[in-house]
């Protein structure tokens, strides 16, 4: 089963994006390099609970 994850930008901590992900065979959060609206530069976001 899918789950719905929620990305956060690791500079000013916003959740901008969420995208959907599989839980059963990973170890470790999903880190993706995206745009943030309010930094206004491509940064690291990372998976939040």
């Amino acid at each position: 089963m899918r789950k719905k994850l929620i990305l956060a930008c690791m500079d000013c901590g916003t959740r901008n994006y969420t995208t959907a992900g599989n839980n059963s065979n990973k170890s470790e959060r999903l880190e993706i390099k995206k745009f943030c609206k309010n930094c206004n530069a491509h940064t690291v976001h990372k998976e939040t609970k």
